[in-house]
């Protein structure tokens, strides 16, 4: 269960480590198995040298979150978010490396022109200095279409640990699936979903791919999503019952009537209705309107909700209040902003 941790920013647009903070202390109280950070939800900006935020974010997570390891006596994988071409990258890798990130996130974000032996490449030179997980964002977003031959190279990287799957599609999500299962490489790879639009359904899956070996039965084992970056602690008791039930012969209805209703709170806070434009400040006004940010403002004055964004997310508040966790923040609210 891994949530991509927003930026906390005061109304001058600078860190709000004070919130910051809090927002981390809140994802561990609420059960996360781990965190990403320095990722799309993140803000890709924080690396813009006119704000230089990316080493200090991606510090004070890893502190605030061993505090909380600590007093808890449990661990949390931590994974940091790398962009850019080559040389930014394992720069960002070894960063995270040193910071005791687990794992690098790797955004192809900056190589759109590039062929795929060019993209394998630099997969295999950030891998070089920290385990690796593959992303698959949808074109929407920044991402590009990568197909199953890319895929099932890319698994044979030796220090890749994990697939993000996140392209919105179902032909996309299994041309992944197919490939990691082909590989011989089913039971290393962890493989998560990144489709806010279909998550329970995902989780809930066993794929069963035929191969040489025979059939191959892997699933889907968690989530690393910008949609648990709020309603966090019923997410986390979301998953544990996708487990209990995966592979099952019966699936409880009320799961897919579940699914649904997640998929329409992830369409009004994701901004699905104008491109995801306003995905970012969505997930801040959710966590505005709980206390835990001051404001939905972003790095960039431009990315800002879109013109009827709010009263959607107002919406499905309404709607939906079982799938949100409201009383478990005001609980622990004044605690997590200490």
């Amino acid at each position: 269960m891994i949530p991509a941790h927003p930026l906390a920013l005061t109304a001058e647009r600078r860190l709000d480590e004070r919130r910051q903070r809090g927002l981390t202390r809140y994802y561990h109280a609420a059960g996360a198995g781990g965190l990403a950070v320095g990722v799309h939800t993140t803000q890709f900006a924080i690396r813009d040298p006119k704000h230089g935020l990316l080493a200090p974010v991606l510090t004070l997570a890893a502190q605030t979150m061993a505090e909380a390891d600590t007093a808890r006596r449990r661990q949390t994988v931590l994974i940091a978010g790398i962009c850019g071409a080559t040389p930014q990258a394992c720069a960002e890798a070894r960063l995270a490396r040193e910071l005791g990130y687990h794992a690098g996130l790797l955004s192809l974000g900056a190589l759109k022109a590039a062929d795929e032996a060019a993209l394998l490449a630099h997969c295999r030179a950030v891998a070089r200095v920290i385990p690796l997980i593959g992303f698959y964002l949808q074109p929407a977003v920044g991402g590009r279409a990568l197909g199953y031959g890319f895929w099932r190279r890319f698994v044979e990287i030796p220090n890749a640990v994990a697939i993000k799957i996140a392209p919105f599609n179902r032909y996309q999500t299994l041309d992944v699936v197919r490939a990691v299962a082909q590989s011989g490489r089913a039971g290393e790879l962890a493989l998560y979903t990144g489709n806010d639009d279909n998550i329970l359904v995902d989780l809930l899956t066993c794929y069963a791919i035929s191969t040489a070996r025979g059939t191959v039965r892997l699933t889907i084992v968690g989530g690393l999503l910008g949609q648990w970056a709020c309603w966090t602690k019923p997410a986390v008791a979301l998953l544990a019952q996708c487990r209990q039930m995966r592979g099952q012969e019966r699936v409880p209805a009320r799961m897919l009537t579940l699914a649904a209703q997640i998929t329409e709170c992830n369409a009004a806070i994701f901004d699905a209705a104008h491109h995801f434009a306003g995905c970012i400040p969505g997930i801040h006004e959710v966590l505005r309107r709980q206390g835990l940010l001051a404001n939905t403002l972003c790095l960039d004055p431009n990315e800002r909700l879109s013109p009827g964004q709010a009263q959607e997310i107002a919406r499905v508040c309404r709607a939906y209040p079982h799938l949100n966790d409201d009383q478990f923040v005001r609980e622990n609210l004044a605690r997590w902003l200490d």
